[in-house]
């Protein structure tokens, strides 16, 4: 017999069936349940560290640039070819204004072998030949002062005999007058040839005197004439010294000058692009751009969050992202950033992130790959570090 029930009394047996099918769920979910064992998952340990980056040589590719500041240079003549391996120090080119500044520094030079010159003469005293003409101009005087002095001597014994014997006249002829033998007038004859002859004497002996005293000024001067060309005075000598360091220092300014117009490599490298060739102006490039191909690294941009796991002396592999090289490079990281920027090397990937922030870490190839990647400067790679060491 099937049981009805009143249709009015359908809503509470609902109501009391859903109030039992809660209250055994709340009775299942409140009773003690078995413990189960917790397994703890561990996050496995980063080995490697990828990134991507760029192919440089060590160093970092410079710009070289003439060596004036201030004014336009314009290249004369490049020394140099792309691609072409050069050492410190060789000439990469010569600017327009060398060849006036080489005959500056020539004339210079020439400047300096006259100083020296000067002051080897300087040193060396007057020649021998002014000295043995000085020396002869004092003896003719010296032997002109002993004839002149023996002739005139000679004119002062002769007149000093006249002068006895006119003295001898006078003195018979005035006691002869005194006697009345002979007239005043015959006697003041012989005292006026006496008085005369004394006069004479005694322009000989002033004339004598004169001689002298001429002769001997000029002995005077020609030895002291003598005495200067032979003598090497110090002060000379500081002299012509100074104008030899003088000539020195215009050779040393020169060759500075000269040295502004030369442009020379300042370190060994590869020629990688000649920015500016014969007759133009050096630009904001520079002249070449110079790296050292023989020996490059791998700049991989790793992210900040990685970056505490690299240190120097790790090891990695790099790869080609273009595959412009079959090989895996090998390396050892040189050099970790010490400054955070954005990312440079693009990433194809559409989930990669444009903005994210990264250290430079430098990754120094070994030489063979070095040598095979020489020629691809700035081609971009991926570089694993192995973060385990």
């Amino acid at each position: 017999m099937s049981i009805r029930f009143p249709v009015q009394y359908l809503p509470l047996t609902a109501i009391a069936i859903a109030s039992l099918g809660i209250g055994s769920i709340a009775y299942i979910n409140l009773a003690p349940k078995s413990i189960q064992p917790i397994i703890s998952e561990t996050t496995p340990k980063l080995e490697t560290v990828s990134a991507l980056g760029r192919l440089e040589p060590d160093g970092e590719v410079i710009k070289v640039f003439a060596p004036t500041s201030g004014e336009s240079a314009r290249i004369e003549r490049l020394n140099v070819q792309h691609g072409q391996q050069i050492r410190k120090g060789d000439v990469i080119a010569y600017l327009d204004n060398y060849a006036p500044r080489a005959a500056a520094l020539r004339e210079a030079q020439e400047r300096v072998t006259v100083a020296e010159a000067q002051l080897r003469q300087v040193e060396a005293g007057a020649k021998s030949g002014q000295i043995v003409a000085q020396q002869r101009v004092v003896d003719r005087i010296q032997v002109e002062l002993q004839t002149e002095t023996a002739a005139q001597e000679a004119a002062i014994a002769r007149l000093e005999a006249e002068l006895r014997n006119a003295e001898l006249e006078d003195r018979r002829y005035q006691y002869l007058q005194t006697e009345g033998a002979i007239s005043a007038s015959l006697r003041d004859s012989k005292q006026l040839t006496s008085d005369t002859v004394r006069q004479q004497l005694n322009e000989a002996k002033a004339q004598l005197s004169r001689i002298v005293r001429s002769r001997q000024s000029q002995i005077a001067e020609s030895r002291a004439t003598l005495d200067q060309i032979a003598e090497v005075r110090p002060v000379d000598v500081e002299l012509a010294r100074s104008q030899v360091a003088q000539s020195e220092a215009g050779v040393a300014r020169a060759k500075a000058d000269l040295d502004l117009a030369v442009v020379r490599s300042p370190q060994d490298g590869q020629v990688l692009k000649i920015h500016t060739r014969a007759g133009e102006l050096v630009g904001n490039n520079g002249i070449i751009s110079l790296g050292q191909t023989q020996r490059m690294v791998a700049v991989a941009e790793v992210y900040e969050l990685d970056i505490n796991r690299v240190k120097i002396g790790q090891s990695a592999n790099v790869i080609s992202k273009n595959n412009a090289f079959s090989e895996t490079l090998r390396g050892k990281v040189k050099e970790v950033g010490l400054q955070i920027s954005k990312k440079d090397v693009l990433n194809t990937d559409p989930a990669a992130q444009f903005d994210a922030r990264v250290v430079e870490v430098k990754i120094l190839l070994d030489e063979s790959s070095s040598r095979l990647v020489a020629g691809l400067t700035n081609l971009s790679i991926q570089a694993a570090i192995d973060v385990r060491e």
